[in-house]
């Protein structure tokens, strides 16, 4: 007997919203091997066209997107731009984030709101913009937001960025509950400490040593392992009663101990 492929993604529509980053960027070359046409949308036009360039190279289906995901009219654009080249969307990822290691009492009001916008008002409006036509489209769908490790225990040095992406995992399963009746599932990856662009500066010799103190594995996550955890959570076959999961991936690492 053949068994139908789980983690199959043919004729789906993937949205990632930071595609053009490091580890969004490998989501979206995932979601294209598995067979889904992906939107490339992010605040860099020229990452988010390699990226899709590279996809289509490969024989995938991708555009690229100019999105400022703090922007509702940018995020009403990416849908519209999905909507004219595919028809339809079924995936959304999530993922626009920024980071800073600034100390507490330096942190400055400007900082502040401009982290709380890339990394969760980004979230609230994406999900406003890309959850209703999910569900005004009566086909299900699939949210991914990308949390971190960070949203539990008080780590050092990330304040705000601890502190938005708590607020991810609110969101996520707050919606979670409410999509539920509409076949929209909301789930959240929660990455441990993958090096790119958002976090370079905080990973001092001291910090790594740390953090690898802590990590059973023994060593930094690589971008392609968030793959796997991606597509289990766009597969509707594979995750069709996950919802409000929160799935970490991040070689064991025991946050509360650091």
């Amino acid at each position: 007997m053949v068994q139908d492929d789980l983690f199959s993604l043919k004729e789906r529509v993937a949205v990632v919203i930071g595609g053009g980053g490091v580890l969004a960027g490998a989501m979206s070359t995932g979601f294209a091997r598995a067979g889904a046409a992906v939107v490339v949308a992010d605040y860099n036009g020229e990452a988010a066209e390699a990226r899709a360039c590279s996809i289509r190279e490969e024989g995938g289906r991708a555009i690229a997107v100019t999105c400022d995901a703090t922007q509702r009219a940018d995020l009403e654009k990416t849908l519209a731009a999905t909507l004219e080249s595919f028809g339809r969307v079924d995936v959304l990822v999530n993922a626009a984030g920024i980071n800073s290691p600034t100390p507490f009492f330096e942190i400055t009001e400007e900082e502040w709101y401009r982290i709380l916008d890339v990394n969760l008002k980004s979230v609230f409006l994406a999900c406003q913009v890309f959850g209703k036509a999910m569900i005004e489209a009566g086909r299900g769908g699939s949210i991914i937001n990308i949390s971190s490790v960070s949203a539990g225990p008080p780590l050092s040095r990330v304040f705000t960025y601890s502190i938005t992406k708590a607020g991810v995992n609110q969101i996520t399963q707050f919606l979670a509950r409410e999509w539920a009746p509409h076949k929209v599932r909301v789930n959240a990856i929660q990455p441990g400490f993958f090096p790119a662009e958002q976090n370079r500066r905080v990973l001092t010799p001291d910090r790594v040593e740390k953090i690898m103190a802590h990590t059973p594995v023994g060593r930094f996550g690589e971008p392609e392992e968030l793959i796997g955890a991606a597509i289990y959570l766009a597969s509707e076959k594979a995750s069709s009663f996950v919802t409000g999961s929160i799935l970490r991936v991040d070689g064991g690492f025991l946050a509360m101990t650091i």
